[in-house]
């Protein structure tokens, strides 16, 4: 749920360069700096996020290890749907061959 918005999933990709303040976040949006505030609170709650305090700068950083625990849930399920796709693949054109074949005995 936590990368399924858009506005989470840019927030993500500009923490990936660097720890950033939520005014630095909100930038590139045209929504209020309290949604931008929701969205973090959103992947804080799923702890792809984490804040630090550095006076009186909270900046927000990426946690690239539940990023990659992420990353590799996803790729599980992504190798499993690539096999069932080449096997769907194979069957379609045994199909189309079969069809092929049949067209040019009928002529």
């Amino acid at each position: 749920m936590a990368l399924a918005d858009p506005v989470r999933r840019s927030i993500i990709a500009r923490l990936s360069r660097g720890p950033a303040t939520v005014n630095e976040l909100a930038e590139p949006f045209e929504i209020s700096k309290q949604a931008v505030s929701k969205h973090i609170q959103v992947l804080e709650q799923a702890a792809l996020v984490t804040r630090s305090r550095d006076a009186q700068r909270r900046p927000v950083h990426l946690n690239p290890a539940r990023l990659e625990e992420l990353t590799a849930w996803i790729d599980r399920y992504r190798l499993v749907r690539e096999g069932q796709f080449r096997s769907l693949d194979a069957v379609l054109r045994s199909n189309a061959a079969d069809s092929g074949d049949k067209s040019s005995k009928e002529s």
